[in-house]
């Protein structure tokens, strides 16, 4: 097997070292294109540095940048330093780029290029906290459009600064006005003192920060609240205020305010003036900073940040004894007063004297109050006046009689001592006794200590998962403080609210597998007590079988579930999870060990908002969501899909049942029988019978039936009674968690009847006895009659059935024939595509025979110039991004800029860029991302692109269009021009009335032949003089079909290996007869045989003329010469459409026509035969069973997204997606609309309605209308919307009803692989367009295209200018002025 390898693929190196480094023959570097590639696609590679080949030694690249840095505010000129700068095409030019914010134009020089930093304003401003912004300076190319080399250029700003320090330690060249709060960079600026930064080059006697004014460490300042106080603190260089200037203040931060009180400067000292200050906040202390400034708002340096403590020594100390602890081990100058007050205050605020130790001792609290006699128990005693410090409760505590040592780590002032209990030998109790400086205090409560005892524990049993809650039973379980248990080793979780003196419950923890008589151990204070082989750990639970898995969305049915090991799970549960969203739980019940039942959860907000949409849609579509369970802690039951896969575990939530109540206006049904019928909806969508309970009253209501819109129950005997006495019961329907109140129900009550109503009622039977005989009999007579004319018409039917069949198989076998002869012929000749320049006319201007760009400027020679000299000033307009989007934007907002303006100017652009499709590209982008955000914001989203409203919309189907003709030719094309063909000969063997273009094979109804026409088939030959082959061309023709009509088969015989472009016209030929000694007799449409009738005029015909089979026939042109298939003829195209319909008046008043005649409200007369016309539908779906097979060929090569396709189609498939992702979009019809609106709509439909487009062939009405047919076909396909048949619908939609869910699935697959490819980037797209760009050539005069342009832009002038004017960015560019100089340019 022989495979085609690419020998290279450049495209895959990024870099330029990567590229060359990679030693590729072929691969080389596009230096002003910035990409790997081959030579052949890089422009202008001759030159030796525009393509470096594998074996160059180094990459173009900056060597140096100069400066590398200037301040923000400064413009400045920098020179860039290239190694191996490429030269410019004449009339480009270089640019520097500085990141994505600005760009300037660049000067060559010797050794590189420089450039300024003007537009300055259009910097971004530097992150908080920073003092610059460090951009990518870049190179870019006018020629190429990319930035090709970079480096990097920082902008700096000093007045970020605001002190002194961090301005002079700056990296930059900033320095300090000391007299002017200032950090600049130009210190010229400055008065007085100036404090030089450290790398400013300048020599100065104060450079660096050591010479900035600030203040020194100081120590710890301490400010008692409401106390007047001055502080004094260091400086160093401190600025003496100049006059004019204020002062120094100290200011300190106090919330909610700041504290201003004035200073006094001596030297480098500075004092606060003396100042009482105080703080609102209920706390003992606060920091506040200090902060000293001069001249109303100067601020000295403070690096070491000075803080002041503001504190209140009665908040600080509550008791005695802490205030005691706070004058001895804190800087607090706290003291307990001993006066009446007995209060914690400043020391010189107690004016009766401080007391040393407290009278008093308190105790609060005291926990726990038992322990284990291995003591070990640490107890925490609560109170106040607990000591002032350590050493004073360093044995102060006793209980039960024993010492309980106190621990210096836990120990609070006054508040808290924490011991630890002693060991005793037997179980007593005692009191909790504190003495400090011989003042004893006992606590109410004795101490007790215990020895606990394990005896059992319940359930002895649980998952190896853990998560069992178990109860230990015992006694003195409470004892300690520190109470663990263990079974098997592994801690199980105590829950404290639980711990009672007899029980302890805690949870088990997990173990790696089952286990059998594992101890259980609880430690009291670290001191175990063990109950051996108490536990047993089981394997965990596992579910086998879940059933039903269908619920109604508010939850309750009853969800029976199969597996093993439930009976070791205690309070099982049910979940359900969709994604991320996990529903309420619901609590199972446990039959046995591998049975329990569950009710199905109420599902959340969102799975409800799913299911109601679908609603919507009449299709009731189901929501899935995952079952979960919660045992315990077995988590394997979590998560059913990943550890039970073979379970189907997905819950399908539906619609909830609705059952309505009684129709009776007073809510009381009267009971008839013993069935009550009770309607509704969505009943047994996920209920059962057995399911759902009915009860009248306290009464059950038996069911029968359960269907989707009704409820039937059997009604007790005998009428139930009400809730409340003489009250009719009420009918109340219950399934899962909904309730239904229904109405009150009533029993008929039936009355004797009287002897005369009985005789009246008997007579009147037998009257209704009699007539129902004779109706009877009536009715039998007639049913004979129907079912005669009815097997009468089956077998009419049947006949028309099988007749249709054949015809069917017949022509599709004789096309199968004739395809496979094209197919043949297509090998040796090829399919006739039109050049790329031909393909481009008719797609960007379709209809259109001549336009201006065919052709030079219609202008005076002495014009010529002017005009192409402004057109090129234009063209660099519309190559500047800023200008051609407000040009298209003013132009799209006039009132009488039409859609035919709209696509006109959508064409011309592309023309303009048709050598510049990546600068194309990217205005389409800009463009659609414009037309997105109005689309989002709109009531409709799903609208948009579905009609050419805008120029975006047109620019999108020319640039689709222009991507895909190499896709077309390669591979698309071929199974569409066997479709045109496959219609073309399918049609031409039947009947094609030459007037109204109806013709007898049809896919449209509306071009269907609605008359029995029965055409005998002629073959006829061509008779070709001079031919030195002497071959004969055989042709086959109808005997119906008008001389026009047999010219054209001729000529299609004659010449099929010519495209029709290069044929003669039909018009210029005439058709001769030669028949043996007769002569030659020209055959005409209308000649002096032709028949009339009423006024009507028939075309004549071969069996007008009485042509034989077999008979020969000549094509003579208009020098009485015979056409012949190797002869000469001019290539021109031909002047008419011969599918066009001919017209029906001629000069003598008759009105023609051919097979059938039409009739003035465009309905045929009767013909030959009485037959009602719509028998004649079933030929639509003979032709389309004929062409199904090319059908299917053609949207299965559109729709194939495993062959090669352009790189276009992802790129704009990703946009769509991309753009839905940014606005929020999760309707994911809303995306499958767009890129349907885009690809399919914007293209393929257009392209198989207009085959012609594509080919050099002829396409005639009825060929047409076939293909119209096709579109709307797989336009429909691509819908997400589904279309209801009936009776009433277009036949084109019957037509295709069974295939159009199968094209449908086509398309969703076709969506979801390219969206599964791997993304394209800039990169890739860039490539592509420039490839597109350099590898098809164009005839088009882009001056011509210009200067249709620019009659836009002069007709909008004031309006462009305005919207010019209104831009800030436009005016920075200088727009507005340039576009005014275009004009002046064209009229110098």
């Amino acid at each position: 097997m022989v495979k085609k390898v690419k020998i290279e693929d450049c495209a895959n190196y990024i870099s330029c070292g990567d590229c060359l480094g990679a030693r590729d023959p072929f691969c080389g570097w596009c230096s002003l294109e910035n990409r790997c590639s081959v030579k052949s696609k890089c422009l202008s590679s001759d030159d030796p540095l525009r393509w470096l080949p594998f074996d160059s030694n180094k990459c173009i690249n900056i060597t140096d940048v100069s400066p590398r840095q200037t301040p923000r505010q400064v413009e400045a000129k920098i020179q860039l330093t290239v190694d191996q700068l490429p030269p410019l095409t004449t009339g480009y030019v270089y640019s520097c780029v500085f990141g994505n914010v600005m760009t300037t134009v660049a000067m060559t020089t010797s050794n590189g290029v420089s450039c300024d930093t003007a537009q300055i304003s259009m910097l971004p401003k530097s992150m908080p906290g920073k003092d610059h912004i460090t951009l990518t300076l870049g190179i870019r190319s006018s020629e190429s459009s990319t930035v090709f080399v970079e480096d990097t250029f920082t902008f700096f700003d000093c007045s970020a600064h605001t002190s002194c320090t961090t301005c002079v330690s700056s990296q930059w060249e900033c320095d300090w006005c000391v007299y002017s709060n200032l950090c600049t960079h130009n210190s010229s600026t400055c008065s007085q003192t100036v404090v030089t930064g450290q790398n400013n080059p300048v020599t100065s006697s104060t450079k660096g920060a050591s010479f900035c004014p600030r203040l020194l460490n100081t120590t710890s300042i301490f400010l008692p609240d409401g106390v007047s106080q001055e502080i004094t603190l260091t400086g160093v260089h401190l600025p003496m205020p100049m006059p004019g200037q204020d002062g120094y203040m100290c200011v300190i931060d106090i919330p909610p305010t700041a504290v201003q009180v004035p200073a006094s400067r001596v030297n480098n000292i500075i004092k606060c003036q003396a100042h009482a200050y105080s703080y609102t906040a209920s706390q003992g202390s606060l920091q506040a900073r200090l902060r000293v400034i001069w001249n109303g708002g100067y601020m000295l340096d403070d690096p070491m940040v000075t803080n002041v403590t503001l504190y209140k020594c009665a908040m600080l100390g509550s008791d005695c004894g802490s205030c005691l602890g706070l004058s001895r081990n804190t800087p607090y100058q706290c003291v307990w007063c001993g006066d009446t007050s007995k209060q914690c205050k400043y020391t010189k605020s107690c004016t009766s004297g401080s007391v040393q130790a407290c009278s008093s001792i308190t105790i609060n609290k005291v926990s726990p109050l038992s322990g284990p006699i291995e003591g070990g128990t640490s107890v925490t005693i609560d109170g106040s006046n607990l000591g002032s410090e350590y050493s004073e409760v360093m044995d102060a505590v006793t209980i039960a009689g024993m010492p309980c040592r106190p621990n210096a780590t836990l120990y609070i002032v006054s508040k808290r001592i924490v011991c630890q209990t002693d060991s005793v030998s037997a179980v007593k109790t005692g009191p909790v006794i504190v003495t400090i400086n011989g003042i004893t205090q006992q606590w109410t409560q004795e101490f007790s200590y215990k020895d606990p005892t394990v005896m059992s524990i319940i359930p002895s049993y649980g998952p190896k998962s853990g998560g069992s809650r178990v109860t230990i039973h015992g006694r003195s379980l409470n004892a300690g403080n520190d109470i663990q248990a263990y079974i098997g080793g592994v801690i199980c979780q105590i829950d404290r609210s639980q711990l009672t003196e007899n029980t302890t419950v805690c949870s088990t923890g997990a173990m790696s597998m089952p286990t059998t008589d594992t101890e259980v151990k609880m430690t009291f204070d670290l001191h175990p007590r063990v109950l051996p082989g108490a536990f047993n750990y089981t394997a965990d639970p596992t579910i086998t079988r879940i059933t039903p898995l269908k619920s109604f969305i508010s939850g309750g049915r009853q969800i029976t579930v199969q597996g093993t090991n439930f009976n070791v799970i205690q309070a099982p549960k049910m979940f359900i999870m969709k994604g991320s969203l996990r529903s309420n739980s619901t609590v199972c019940n446990i039959q046995n060990s591998s049975i329990m039942t569950c009710q199905s959860p109420v599902a959340p907000v969102e799975i409800k908002a799913v299911v109601n949409r679908s609603l919507s849609k009449r299709a009731l579509s189901p929501t899935e969501a995952s079952v979960g369970f919660i045992m315990d802690n077995v988590m394997s039951v979590q998560n059913l899909t990943y550890y039970f896969p073979n379970v189907l575990s997905s819950l399908v939530y539906v619609m909830d049942p609705v059952y309505f109540k009684f129709k009776e206006k007073d809510g009381i049904h009267i009971q008839k029988g013993d069935n009550l019928v009770i309607e509704g909806r969505n009943l047994n969508l996920a209920s059962e019978s057995d399911e759902v309970l009915v009860m009248i009253g306290q009464e059950g209501c038996s069911i029968t039936s359960l269907a989707e819109t009704q409820l039937v129950c059997r009604t007790p005997a005998t009428q139930p009674a009400g809730s409340k006495e003489n009250e009719l019961p009420w009918v109340i329907v219950s399934v899962g968690n909904l309730k239904y109140d229904i109405g009150q129900l009533q029993y008929e009550v039936e009355e004797g009847l009287s002897p005369a109503v009985i005789g009246v009622i008997a007579a009147v039977a037998a009257v209704l006895i009699i007539i129902i005989i004779i109706i009877l009999v009536i009715h039998r007579r007639k049913t004979v009659i129907a079912k005669r004319e009815y097997k009468h018409m089956q077998i009419q039917l049947d006949t028309l059935e099988s007749n249709v069949r054949n015809e069917c198989k017949q022509a599709f076998a004789e096309l199968q024939t004739d395809m496979s002869d094209l197919t043949n012929d297509l090998v040796a000749t090829g399919i006739p595509f039109w050049d790329y320049h031909s393909y481009a006319f008719k797609v960007l201007f379709p209809g259109v025979q001549d336009h201006p760009v065919l052709h030079e400027p219609n202008a005076y020679d002495s014009q010529q110039v002017n005009i192409e000299q402004g057109m090129k000033c234009f063209e660099q307009l519309l190559n500047n991004k800023v200008f051609l989007l407000h040009f298209i934007r003013t132009l799209e907002a006039q009132k009488t800029f039409n859609i035919r303006d709209k696509v006109n100017v959508a064409s011309l652009l592309i023309i303009v860029f048709i050598k510049k499709m990546d600068y194309a590209t990217e205005i389409l982008r800009y463009l659609l991302e414009e037309l997105v955000e109005k689309s989002v914001s709109s009531k409709h989203p799903k609208l948009m692109l579905r009609r050419t409203e805008s120029v975006v919309e047109k620019m999108l189907t020319n640039w689709l269009s222009l991507n895909l003709y190499g896709y077309l030719k390669s591979s698309a094309g071929n199974s569409l021009f066997l479709l045109y063909k496959s219609i073309k000969l399918q049609v031409e063997k039947g009947p094609v009335d030459a007037v109204t273009a109806d013709a007898r094979y049809s896919l449209s109804e509306e071009r269907l032949l609605r008359e029995k026409i029965e055409p005998v088939t002629l073959t006829i030959n061509i008779v070709q003089d001079g031919d030195s082959d002497n071959d004969t061309v055989q042709c086959k023709v109808l005997d119906c079909d008008s001389i026009t009509q047999v010219k054209e088969k001729m000529l299609d015989a004659l010449y099929k290996h010519i495209p029709f472009s290069n044929r003669p016209s039909v018009k210029d030929l005439e058709l001769e007869w030669r028949h043996g000694r007769s002569g030659h007799l020209t055959l005409q449409d209308e000649d002096v045989t032709s028949n009339t009738d009423e006024g009507w005029l028939r075309i004549n015909t071969l069996s007008h003329y009485k042509v034989p089979d077999a008979a020969n026939m000549a094509l003579i042109d208009s020098f009485n010469n015979t056409l012949k298939t190797n002869g000469d003829f001019n290539t021109t195209l031909s002047s008419i459409n011969s599918g066009t319909p001919m017209i029906t008046d001629v000069e003598n008043g008759s009105r023609q026509y051919h097979l059938v005649k039409q009739q003035d409200d465009g309905q045929q007369r009767e013909g030959r035969h009485n037959m009602i016309s719509e028998i004649f539908l079933t030929r639509l779906l003979s032709t389309k069973g004929t062409l199904q097979n090319f059908i299917d060929n053609v949207f299965q090569t559109i729709l194939d997204a495993q062959s090669p396709l352009p790189v276009s189609i992802k790129y704009i498939f990703d946009f769509l997606d991309e753009s839905a992702t940014r606005h929020g979009i999760t309707d994911s019809e809303v995306v499958h609309t767009w890129k349907s609106n885009s690809l399919p709509l914007r293209f393929w439909v257009n392209i198989i309605k207009n085959p012609d487009f594509v080919f050099d062939v002829n396409k005639s009405h009825i060929v047409d209308s076939c293909l119209s047919v096709i579109a709307q076909t797989f336009m429909d396909s691509c819908s997400t919307s589904e279309h209801r048949l009936g009776k009433d619908s277009p036949s084109n939609k019957l037509l295709f009803a069974r295939d159009i869910p199968k094209y449908k699935k086509w398309v969703e697959k076709f969506y979801s692989d390219i969206s599964a490819m791997d993304a394209i980037s800039d990169q890739d797209i860039t490539i592509a367009m420039n490839d597109l760009s350099r590898n098809y050539e164009s005839h088009f005069n882009k001056t011509s295209a210009l200067l249709e342009l620019y009659q836009y832009a002069t007709k909008y002038n004031a309006e462009v200018l305005e919207e010019l004017e209104d831009s800030p960015e436009a005016r920075s560019q200088r727009l507005p002025s340039k576009l005014e100089e275009v004009a002046d340019t064209i009229t110098a």
